[in-house]
């Protein structure tokens, strides 16, 4: 037999990565603005931002996405109220597909956020350096990597980039797997959020693998697999770290003192908190104040 192969086209190909940021800024943050000759965007993770592109101004909140074009002006700021999450990825990227993108606020689903929280990972292990530096201006190759992770990175952006296209591009009929995998697929995403949902509104409570089952109506071996399959965390510890993240916005909103950040989170004591809290970020509640603080600091001496 005569085989042929096919060349596989590349509609949309990244060329390089200039900077992959996961910020936690305090409610007062403010970044001046800045135009340079690549792609980048910043998506909301938590809390809510306000942007200027071009003069143009945007209120986005969680899961809202927007799209600066190269040598596009834009600047963010906090509302002043709500301590925001970003991601902040810039790359180069030459495909005429990218025009799609411009002067757009669009809004991810979660395969997108999956595909967000892969590159962020990736990055850890591949470049050294905090990801949370808005100042970091190269990102430098760590010593020893994982494994292809910088074609991963690569990979995962693509893909994030297609899928919204997809997603927003009527005319398009996306892939879909097999019924039987897409529907279960569909329901554990569904039972998943339902869970998560369930975990926010305790999220002062200290709450069982046995409370979370029965008013769920799911089993504890099922439970467990979905949460692994779904975060890479156990039920309980993905509560834990809910509560250390919310914690971590409400250290930066700069309302309440430990003390009352421990109480309103269902911590038996200031003491349990700060374990739990270094236990998940490396840093004791005071160190973090004081980390966040010094980027805010950093950023009024440039201004």
């Amino acid at each position: 037999m005569g085989y042929k192969s096919v060349h596989l086209n590349e509609v949309l190909t990244i060329d390089e990565v200039f900077s992959i940021h996961y910020f936690e800024y305090m409610s007062d943050f403010s970044f001046p603005g800045e135009s340079h000759d690549f792609w980048e965007f910043l998506c909301v993770d938590k809390g809510e931002v306000n942007v200027f592109a071009d003069e143009l101004f945007h209120s986005l909140k969680k899961g809202d996405v927007i799209f600066h074009k190269p040598n596009e002006f834009h600047d963010v700021k906090s509302n002043g109220m709500i301590a925001p999450n970003l991601v902040v990825i810039s790359f180069t990227c030459n495909s005429p597909a990218m025009s799609f993108f411009e002067k757009k606020v669009l809004q991810i689903s979660e395969p997108e956020r999956v595909l967000l929280a892969q590159i962020i990972q990736e990055a850890r292990h591949a470049f050294t350096g905090r990801l949370d530096d808005p100042y970091q201006e190269e990102l430098i190759r760590a010593d020893s990597p994982r494994f292809a992770g910088e074609q991963l990175i690569k990979i995962y952006l693509q893909q994030f980039l297609i899928q919204m296209i997809r997603h927003y591009m009527v005319h398009t009929t996306p892939l879909t797997p097999p019924l039987v995998k897409s529907v279960k697929h569909k329901a554990d995403g569904v039972l998943f959020s339902q869970i998560q949902e369930f975990m926010e509104v305790h999220i002062n409570e200290n709450i069982s693998i046995e409370q979370i089952c029965r008013s769920n109506s799911i089993g504890r071996s099922q439970l467990q697999k979905l949460f692994r399959s779904r975060s890479g965390y156990g039920a309980i510890e993905y509560f834990s770290r809910m509560k250390i993240d919310l914690a971590k916005q409400m250290i930066r909103e700069r309302h309440y003192n430990f003390t009352q950040i421990a109480d309103a989170l269902g911590f038996s004591s200031i003491h349990y908190f700060s374990r739990q809290f270094k236990q998940i970020t490396g840093m004791t509640p005071s160190e973090y104040a004081s980390s966040i603080k010094a980027l805010s600091d950093q950023q009024d001496q440039i201004n």
